[in-house]
């Protein structure tokens, strides 16, 4: 149980207010999907390593000011270019994402996202750490905990 909770605590810092985003599969518990996730994780950075390029945004042109004196004379000053911003890509992210997803999908996972649960749902069933995947609906949210465990709830499903 610590291994799970040391690996979804980074994930629920990115995601404290936002949606919960994980593979699914109903029945499957909470740790094996995190090991097989590694697993195709790894795998993936095998089949599509980092290759990071470092680039170039677009100059931009400033151009100068017309400047005018009390008497009429007006002059220019000169414009000047301004370098575009340097910055890193992973051009193989795509492709590894979709390494990843593909290994998941054929160990029968599926992406999810599931909301916040809103307050008054959260109040309305007793906290309960989910172990192992319920079934879920169009109306499913979670709730997390502050060892970054989570609870998924589905209104009107006991159990």
């Amino acid at each position: 149980m610590k291994t799970v909770a040391r690996f979804l605590i980074p994930v629920f810092a990115l995601t404290s207010c936002g949606p919960l985003s994980m593979y699914y599969q109903e029945g499957a518990s909470v740790s094996r999907v995190q090991t097989e996730t590694t697993q195709c994780q790894v795998q993936a950075l095998d089949d599509a390593p980092v290759a990071t390029q470092v680039r170039q945004g677009p100059p931009t042109y400033w151009p100068g000011r017309t400047r005018c004196d009390g008497r009429g004379n007006c002059y220019r000053t000169a414009g000047w270019w301004q370098p575009g911003q340097i910055y890193t890509v992973d051009v193989n992210k795509g492709l590894r994402d979709r390494v990843e997803a593909q290994c998941m999908a054929a160990k029968g996972y599926r992406p999810i996202s599931l909301p916040p649960c809103k307050q008054r749902i959260k109040a309305s069933v007793p906290a309960a750490r989910t172990t192992q995947f319920p079934p879920i609906g169009t109306e499913s949210c979670f709730v997390k905990f502050d060892d970054g465990s989570f609870q998924i709830i589905t209104p009107g499903q006991t159990g």
